[in-house]
This record gives structure tokens, sequence and C-alpha cells, in this order.
């Protein structure tokens, strides 16, 4: 137990570390990288929580994904922060006032925050033992929820093909690749065949 609250407070101590390094440091590649080791201990927090599919979503789509494509377009991109911050002083005023609305939304939080004593009994049941956590998420996502997974599958292959129509530019005069143009050459069309004389070159 005494190991267990450790880990806890070491995956916790540096992921708001982390979390503060993102929106602090200057070089935007920096700030990728405190964020993908955020999303590490956001990942050890649910591992200790028996949360191991999350955990694994966590790295794997996050981090795998979503971080390191963040950190190669934040690299291409040729970002100048001096124009960047020229403007920040024309959205200070909605800047302070969402700051404001977020600060005061906490402190009620924390000083109406309690334990409810039924909470215990009022969780959901846990999986059986020898049903993992990401067996249990499984089952119930292909039986129960079934339809509502190849839905949000539907919507997510029309957005991506949405999003390739709209970003797919035919340039003139460049060269393009056309299967069946290379499929339907024939010898006689493809190449010609010459015979030379001896000591006579090609015209």
């Amino acid at each position: 137990m005494i190991v267990t609250a450790l880990f806890f407070y070491l995956f916790a101590i540096l992921c708001v570390a982390s979390g503060f390094m993102v929106i602090s440091s200057r070089n935007p590649v920096h700030s990728v990288l405190w964020l993908i080791l955020a999303f590490f201990n956001s990942a050890g927090l649910f591992l200790l929580l028996g949360a191991e599919f999350v955990a694994m979503i966590m790295v794997i789509v996050y981090v795998g994904a979503v971080a390191v494509l963040f950190l190669c377009v934040v690299m291409m991109l040729d970002i100048d922060v001096v124009e960047l911050r020229s403007g920040m002083l024309q959205y200070m005023p909605i800047g302070a006032t969402i700051g404001i609305i977020l600060l005061v939304e906490l402190l009620l939080v924390v000083g109406t925050w309690t334990i409810s004593p039924d909470i215990v009994t009022a969780a959901a049941p846990m999986p059986a033992g020898d049903v993992t956590n990401t067996e249990a998420i499984g089952r119930v996502l292909y039986t129960q929820y079934v339809y509502y997974f190849q839905a949000a599958g539907m919507i997510l292959l029309v957005a991506m093909i949405g999003a390739i129509v709209l970003t797919l530019r035919h340039k003139p005069n460049v060269l393009r690749q056309n299967i069946a143009d290379q499929v339907a050459r024939s010898p006689e069309t493809s190449i010609e065949i010459v015979k030379v004389k001896s000591g006579q070159g090609l015209q």
C-alpha cells in the first residue's frame, strides 16, 4: 500500500509539473516534449487505478499519434514567436475574464467538495477476477454498444474521406501516374527498334 501511494504521488507530481512546463515553455517543441511526458505519467496513474486499457490508449494514441504528429507539424512550420506575441495585448481582457471564471469555478468545487458515505456501494460492480479490464470493455463494446461503435466508425470514415477531398489539389504541369494507361501499353506503343548501320550514329 505504501509503494502504491509513493508511485501515485510520483506520477501525480510529475504530471502536474509537466503540465505546467507545457504552458510555460517558450519553445513550442519543448512544450510538445513536456506534453508527452505528461501523457506517460497520466498512463502511470491509470495503471495504478487498474485501467490498463486507458493507459495503453494514452501511450499508443496520444503519444504515438497525436503528440508526435503535433511535434512534426511544429518542427515543419516556421513559427515566428515574436509575431505571435505582438497581438497578445488585444486578447488580454478576454483571456483574463475566462481565467477568472475558471478560478471561481475551481474554488466553488474545492469549497463544496465532500465524499459521499455510500459512494462505495453505489460504484459499478467490477468484472470477474478472471476477466481483464480490456476484455470487459471489449465485451460491452461489441455486444451492447456494437451499433454505436459501428456508427462512430462510419462517421470517422466519412470525416477522413471529406478531409482528403477538401485538401486534394490538382496542380497543372505535374507528372501523374495513370495505372490504366500503363497496364494498356504494348511493346508496339512503348518501344521503337532502330537498326543502326555500322559506322553510323542516330540522326
